[in-house]
């Protein structure tokens, strides 16, 4: 099997992501109206060889590695998620479904690495202070000058609310930012990393389940695996204290939500094949709305199932007293963090550029 290329370029332009955010239940009735774009499937690349078939068992995984951010003694860990084909979306008949859902789409992706717990506080301020950077680089015969990196602006309150900080994920961040700090680690370690599409999220998160759950349907048994309403005390907690799915994946059912690399699309899975389609993405063509996914600590079961959608809102930046709002920030949003994917197949240089280029507009 020869399975597309998973390094997610696009062939169309693409709009800057500055300051896109998202949107929460928003009972105040403010949120900013957005005109829907039409959902596409991204155009990819790929090499000659057949098209990956429906699995008929979950891919072994367990692999792991350790990233020592260079220069610091800050770590994260990756799990390599083994490559595959799922049904994506969730069936009508699954309690707390909601119709962005469907309808359900056999998917398959490539292999990739990814972080197995939400990205830290203690890894992003690394970026986000200049005095805890350094010229220190893991590429062989290279340089890194951390005096041209764009690093976020000084935040305006705590982005975590006083919630935490050390081991704990970070949050409060637009999806702007967490693109820069992409693009920074890329730099530091010399190993490309992305967020993860929708599909690579929910394929990762179900670890080969069909259920609503990575762990089964009933949400009674989420407090092994899950921080959410009813057991977060309505703050999220410290990375990796529950149990982990059967790829090693910790926080993928609550904690914080996590942002993926789509635009958000109602209808986005009505515009796919349902033939099979190989690592799709939704482009991006505005600001926002952008997907976000997993559930978060002050949310019901069914925000945290394998499934469920959020799209983002600028009411996430509502307090924020920068005029234009900050690129970097979402004052209202610790609720939402991220993690990374890296591909197991990299792009090339020349390809890494003309992606953040696509992302960034830079």
């Amino acid at each position: 099997m020869t399975p597309v290329k998973s390094t997610l370029y696009i062939l169309a332009a693409v709009v800057l992501l500055a300051g896109c955010s998202g949107t929460r239940p928003d009972p105040a009735g403010t949120a900013e109206p957005a005109e829907m774009a039409e959902p596409v499937a991204m155009e990819v690349k790929q090499e000659a060889g057949p098209v990956a078939s429906p699995t008929t068992s979950t891919p072994s995984s367990g692999e792991t590695e350790t990233v020592t951010i260079p220069g610091t003694d800050v770590s994260f860990t990756l799990a390599k998620i083994p490559g595959g084909t799922f049904t994506m979306g969730s069936p009508e008949s699954e309690a707390g479904r909601k119709g962005d859902e469907g309808p359900q789409r056999t998917i398959t992706v490539e292999p990739f690495w990814m972080g197995t717990h939400e990205v830290t506080y203690d890894e992003f301020s690394i970026f986000r202070y200049r005095d805890r950077d350094n010229a220190e680089t893991a590429i062989e015969g290279g340089s890194f000058d951390p005096d041209i990196v764009a690093r976020p602006s000084p935040p305006y309150e705590d982005p975590a609310h006083g919630m935490g900080n050390q081991g704990f994920p970070a949050v409060g961040l637009s999806q702007w930012a967490t693109l820069h700090y992409a693009r920074w680690l890329t730099e530091k370690t010399g190993h490309f990393y992305r967020l993860p599409t929708e599909a690579e999220w929910e394929y990762a998160c179900r670890a080969g389940a069909t259920t609503a759950y990575s762990f089964g349907d009933d949400p009674a048994d989420l407090d092994e695996y899950a921080w959410h309403y009813e057991n977060s005390d309505e703050v999220f907690q410290k990375v990796g204290q529950k149990t982990p799915n059967a790829w090693g994946l910790y926080d993928m059912h609550g904690n914080v939500s996590e942002w993926t690399l789509d635009e958000y699309a109602a209808d986005f899975y009505a515009s796919l094949p349902d033939d099979g389609v190989e690592s799709p993405w939704a482009e991006p063509t505005r600001l926002h709305p952008r997907t976000v996914r997993g559930g978060a600590y002050d949310d019901d079961p069914e925000a945290l199932r394998c499934a469920a959608r959020l799209e983002s809102s600028l009411n996430w930046k509502r307090r924020d007293p920068q005029i234009p709002k900050s690129f970097w920030w979402n004052t209202d949003s610790p609720f939402v963090g991220f993690r990374l994917i890296r591909p197991v197949t990299p792009p090339s240089p020349e390809e890494i550029e003309e992606f953040w280029m696509m992302v960034l507009g830079e």
